[in-house]
């Protein structure tokens, strides 16, 4: 796996390096401003970029707006977001283009090196995962929020599975349910978001649009 790292600070930069390469995961390239990134992703093609939400100059969004135009450039292209705290924003930005290939983490989250690595993978196939934390965060407000058909409590429990990345079968364990009775819940909340048959992974990502949208109006 060719890795391509975004981060500022040097002892986490180095400590991502280290980490994955012990892991056999081959980093290419770690950089630490937005303009470096691209030049990074353009040159080396990697299958998954590591890039931190802010970067120089201000620290505020310059790593999201690069790896957004990096997704512009070269439709697709994985990216895993880290960033020291939930913004809601963020997330609904970085999943606007509904191509799957993202995901939303707190940096907290690295130091579970299991669970990082299997997010890592997530994103790099094409799937989209969210912090734990950002997805609980969504949906509290959500259930005040919401003015869309209503879903059911166990409904919005496997939206936020979804969000996080969760395969059906992940999802069934977590829940302690069938698989078939994912694939239900899943089929009745793509009906109440009006979502068509087709691809669904496709699906899964703008129902997860959906729900940011709600809590942004």
């Amino acid at each position: 796996m060719r890795v391509v790292i975004a981060e500022d600070l040097l002892l986490l930069r180095e400590g991502l390096v280290r980490l994955l390469e012990e892991l056999e995961w081959n980093v290419v390239s770690a950089v630490d401003d937005p303009d470096d990134l691209l030049v990074a992703i353009e040159q080396h093609r990697p299958d998954l970029s590591i890039v931190d939400i802010r970067l120089p100059p201000t620290y505020r969004d310059e790593g999201l707006r690069a790896a957004i135009e990096a997704r512009r450039r070269q439709v697709g292209t994985p990216i895993l977001i880290l960033s020291q705290y939930i913004e809601r924003t963020y997330v609904r930005e970085l999943l606007a283009d509904s191509h799957g290939g993202v995901g939303y983490l707190l940096k907290d989250r690295v130091g579970d090196v299991r669970q990082f690595m299997a997010d890592l993978r997530t994103v790099a196939e094409g799937g989209t995962v969210l912090d734990p934390q950002v997805v609980r965060a969504v949906f509290d407000r959500l259930a005040r929020t919401s003015s869309r058909t209503e879903l059911t409590p166990r409904e919005r429990e496997v939206l936020g599975l979804m969000a996080r990345g969760l395969s059906n079968s992940a999802i069934g364990v977590e829940l302690g349910i069938t698989e078939r009775a994912v694939s239900k819940y899943i089929n009745r909340i793509f009906a109440k978001r009006d979502l068509p048959p087709g691809d669904n992974i496709h699906r899964r990502v703008l129902a997860v649009l959906q729900y940011l949208d709600d809590i942004a109006t």
